[in-house]
């Protein structure tokens, strides 16, 4: 998902630099959007873990 947000992105800076601002807004919203996702996510399982006890391998 990670990879989609930085494809997002790369898409909103190329098309920001072109002058098609139609669609660098809306890569960059979606970028925005898969990133705070993805965030939320991260969070969600760092509480899992932190939950669940159980500490990193070795």
């Amino acid at each position: 998902m990670l990879g989609w947000t930085l494809m997002f992105l790369v898409i909103a800076v190329i098309a920001g630099l072109f002058g098609f601002t139609g669609i660098a807004g809306a890569a960059a919203g979606i970028a925005k959007i898969i990133f705070f996702i993805f965030v939320v996510l991260l969070v969600i399982s760092l509480l899992a873990n932190a939950i669940r006890g159980k500490g990193p391998r070795a």
